[in-house]
């Protein structure tokens, strides 16, 4: 199995940026689809955005579309999450996740088989 590892996490104001890592630790993660949760303080674990293993398609929720952007590098075992225009309601923790079947762009928690720690994410206004 794969060990997910993420980073880049902190605290920033309203309008900033930041941009989350997760790498692979002990495994290739290659041909996994790869996705982003994340979870508020007394909400459900929602997607935020996923990719599939090629890394040609990708999906976003509404409320990030425009400002994320999901991208793999292949090569160094790693995905991103380029986060602009950050407002305080994308204020949560954010899992890095991967599914060991199939290759399109998932969009639900369960169909994802591997999970990081989560990065916290705070954002100001």
């Amino acid at each position: 199995q794969v060990q997910l590892v993420e980073s880049g996490g902190g605290l920033v104001q309203a309008g900033g940026s930041l941009r989350l890592s997760c790498a692979a630790s002990g495994r290739t993660f290659s041909s996994y689809p790869m996705g982003w949760f994340r979870q508020a303080p007394g909400k459900e674990r929602e997607i935020v955005t996923a990719i599939s293993s090629s890394g040609g398609f990708t999906y976003y929720a509404d409320s990030v579309k425009g400002r994320f952007t999901i991208s793999r590098d292949g090569a160094k075992n790693t995905v991103y999450l380029q986060m602009n225009s950050l407002k305080p309601e994308d204020t949560a923790v954010y899992y890095c996740a991967a599914s060991k079947s199939g290759s399109y762009a998932k969009r639900q928690n369960s169909e994802y088989d591997y999970w990081g720690q989560g990065t916290q994410v705070t954002v100001s206004s």
